[in-house]
């Protein structure tokens, strides 16, 4: 009879937590949760530390470092130089970096900008003249290639944060690299993506076929989900900058390496530039979004764009309003067409620019922007503000917190896809390609220059609540990120969600919008929305005068850990759109 009615129980608890159980059917082929959002599994938590990636190895090896004493940084270096090596269709130290330490001795929240500048002996014109009768700089080949920053970031971090020598960090790395690892599914899928592109550019040489591709069935392709790739190049590459340190990416052999290898092709990047290279501290810039303190990096980079966003939609109701309801998505869209017309006028690199970041960020500023939204119709090629008076991207996004809470938010790029297709000889990594991102519009803030950063998409977030670290996150993805910043934060602040339900919900993409590269807003952009958003909404968002298309794709990569300071734990989410886990201990 206990068995029984045990039986019985369990049965009535299974049917009662069932979403929907009142014997509908659906037709996604998908599964059923007994607890938290349908659509949602569960998010990790742990009291000791944490990691969470993009890939499965890379979180391993962090958390492996943090086991072995090693700080939050030193963590989140080593699963960088992972991420470099078995996801370089986002990433690698070729690339460019930024990141937000929190860091719980001094209870202050630090920024990093590890971008790298133009070429110093390339004038403008000598560039305008490469470009011929184009008015755009060209994503592959030699001129948009800058100074990669990766390295001199790590160098930064580990100067202020780090407990372990290099050697052990990218010990793992090294090895995979030597002995393999077998591809994951999402890497996989834009790999060959990329390996298209290049075979339809006008690349100066094969290095990177030989780097990246695979010789399987009788031909040279890209890997396959679930074969085994190897780089033993990029092997003896982390070991030479183990052993010798930044130094010898910046000034020592594979500056040379680097120098000679664009003397060949005719590129204008000299050893000069990376021994010029510094990365720089800089102060995050902050909003309080509902009682919780938004942190962003300043310009060269966007992150601005989310704290405008916020600063708008803190005028309205939005928990009132329901999620990705038509109201919801109207007003998260017209704050992203205002603020990134801003971000096409006035975010560029300090240096050139002076930035009025303070105004633009101001909530004195964002209620006359907000006076722009009207909820019956759509803005149409707004204009940017007086606040005196680019779509895509891939990217590597991870988050690493330890047993003393340091939180680490960092972000690393090579700007599109794998980057520039050029593979200086024998050192197993793409150089970027993030100049692409200059305009050659005169007079603009972000005009090309020598010595230069571009603008950057790139950007890495942190928030605090109540003086206590809250949220290290990010959501990768060229002009996706600001909206998905946003997006994620209103999901758990907004609406209640917990760490995993904010990435794992339906998103909208809004693009169109003018850019800091010079093209301009025509008529009102496209929404694009995920499936999960309800049928009804996307036919009144098209009556209220959206362009919207449904579909998958292009929603950003999403990472977080948030820490509860009452239990003393971390909760932990990673991207469903993506191959990565969460791990902690």
């Amino acid at each position: 009879m206990r068995v029984f009615l045990c039986c019985i129980l369990s049965l009535f608890v299974f049917a009662a937590a069932l979403p929907g159980s009142s014997g509908a059917q659906s037709d996604t082929g998908g599964g059923d949760r007994l607890t938290g959002a349908p659509y949602a599994r569960s998010p990790v938590v742990a009291q000791n530390g944490m990691a969470a990636t993009s890939q499965p190895l890379a979180s391993q090896v962090a958390v492996d470092v943090l086991k072995s004493g090693g700080s939050a940084v030193d963590a989140a270096i080593a699963a960088n130089a992972m991420l470099g090596l078995v996801e370089p269709t986002g990433n690698g130290i070729g690339g460019d970096l930024f990141a937000i330490v929190y860091d719980p001795e001094t209870d202050e929240v630090y920024g990093l900008n590890a971008s790298g500048r133009s070429p110093q002996g390339l004038s403008y014109d000598a560039l305008q003249e490469e470009l011929g009768d184009d008015d755009q700089i060209p994503f592959f080949g030699p001129l948009p290639v800058s100074v990669p920053g990766t390295v001199s970031g790590w160098d930064r971090l580990h100067e202020r944060f780090g407990t372990m020598d290099w050697q052990q960090l990218f010990a793992p790395t090294v090895r995979y690299a030597r002995e393999g690892f077998p591809l994951s599914q999402v890497i996989a899928y834009y790999w060959e993506a990329n390996v298209g592109a290049f075979q339809r550019g006008d690349l100066p040489d094969d290095n990177w076929r030989d780097t990246y591709l695979v010789a399987r069935d009788d031909t040279l392709r890209a890997p396959r989900e679930g074969e085994i790739f190897r780089n033993p190049d990029l092997a003896s590459t982390l070991e030479t900058i183990a052993a010798n340190g930044a130094d010898a990416f910046y000034e020592g052999a594979i500056a040379q390496t680097i120098d000679q290898y664009m003397r060949r092709i005719g590129g204008p990047l000299r050893a000069e530039d990376l021994a010029a290279h510094q990365a720089n501290w800089v102060d995050p810039v902050s909003v309080d979004y509902r009682g919780v303190d938004v942190y962003e990096l300043p310009p060269n980079g966007q992150g601005i764009a989310a704290l405008q966003m916020l600063q708008i939609l803190e005028g309205f109701d939005v928990a009132d309003m329901g999620h990705n309801s038509t109201d919801y998505l109207h007003v998260q869209t017209e704050a992203k067409k205002l603020a990134f017309e801003d971000r096409a006028r006035f975010y560029a690199d300090p240096a050139f620019a002076d930035i009025p970041v303070d105004a633009l960020v101001s909530e004195a500023y964002a209620a006359e922007r907000r006076e722009q939204i009207r909820m019956d119709r759509v803005l149409s090629e707004p204009s940017h503000g007086d606040p005196t008076a680019l779509e895509d991207g891939d990217t590597i996004y991870l988050t690493v917190a330890d047993s003393t809470g340091m939180m680490v938010s960092l972000i690393q790029s090579n700007y599109t896809g794998m980057g520039s297709g050029l593979v200086p000889d024998g050192l197993g990594f793409m150089l970027q390609n993030r100049g692409a991102l200059f305009t050659m519009e005169q007079g603009h803030p972000n005009v090309y220059a020598p010595a230069k950063r571009p603008f950057h998409t790139i950007i890495p977030a942190f928030a605090m609540r109540d003086g206590e670290p809250f949220l290290s996150f990010g959501v990768m993805g060229g002009a996706m990120q600001p909206q998905g910043h946003v997006q994620v934060l209103s999901n758990i602040v907004d609406f209640g969600m917990n760490v995993q339900e904010a990435g794992d919900a339906a998103r909208y993409r809004h693009s169109g919008s003018s850019s800091p590269t010079g093209s301009a807003m025509e008529g009102r952009g496209t929404l694009r929305l995920e499936s999960g958003v309800p049928a009804a909404v996307v036919q009144s968002l098209r009556g209220r005068g959206h362009a919207v298309e449904v579909g998958a794709g292009g929603y950003g990569g999403y990472q977080a850990i948030m820490w509860d300071p009452e239990e003393g734990v971390y909760w932990g989410g990673t991207e469903m759109r993506k191959d990565g886990i969460v791990i902690g201990y």
